[in-house]
């Protein structure tokens, strides 16, 4: 599965990254990769974010770069042309999936429930975004979703820190975990990109 191999060039830290400025996006993709994270959702919260995977993904070739906070299939689209590798959505629609697997673009979806699990299921996913893991949950949730849905794995977001993501990466059943604490918002604001990269080593 391209996530499992991706995961690993991550060192199972997924960065969640917002970018406020383009100018922002190549040397902090060098950074991360510097740091031995190849691995980078950019997440759609703000208008430069499709750009980013675009200036990304033709300055940056080795990141693996793709888009997170998708909610429909236009954003689907858009992140294909811009030459993202992957999608990752705050929860689950038949609509993303189904443009995913059109678009033969691999694809995380947002799950907070069994029934969420299913619906991923019926299109041949098997890796979940679980989202908000601290509020749903968390560690307990996903060892009781590992009894009826032991095949599948799960990269749990919201709410997971340096601190906790021990926890997570513990169960056999999470692959990675998704947070910001490689990347913060400040450093990334104040342009730190030497702490971003001690950042990304020590993890």
């Amino acid at each position: 599965m391209a996530f499992e191999q991706w995961f690993q060039q991550t060192k199972n830290i997924m960065p969640v990254i917002v970018i406020n400025d383009i100018a922002q996006a190549v040397p902090l993709a060098k950074a991360l990769i510097a740091g031995g994270i190849h691995c980078l959702e950019i997440t759609l919260r703000t208008p430069q974010g499709i750009e980013a995977i675009k200036v990304i993904s033709e300055q940056v070739p080795e990141a693996i770069v793709g888009a997170g906070t998708i909610t429909n299939s236009d954003q689907v689209k858009a992140v294909k042309e811009a030459g993202g590798k992957f999608i990752i959505s705050p929860g689950i629609s038949h609509d993303l999936c189904k443009t995913a697997q059109k678009l033969n673009m691999p694809y995380a979806p947002g799950i907070m429930t069994p029934s969420d699990i299913l619906i991923g299921l019926n299109y041949g996913l098997s890796i979940f975004k679980f989202y908000p893991a601290s509020l749903s949950g968390g560690v307990d949730m996903l060892k009781a979703f590992a009894g009826p849905f032991n095949n599948i794995k799960f990269c749990p977001t919201g709410g997971i820190t340096e601190k906790n993501s021990a926890q997570y990466l513990a169960l056999d059943n999470v692959i990675a975990v998704g947070g910001s604490w490689v990347c913060p918002s400040d450093l990334i604001k104040e342009r730190k990109w030497s702490e971003i990269q001690a950042l990304a080593q020590a993890v």
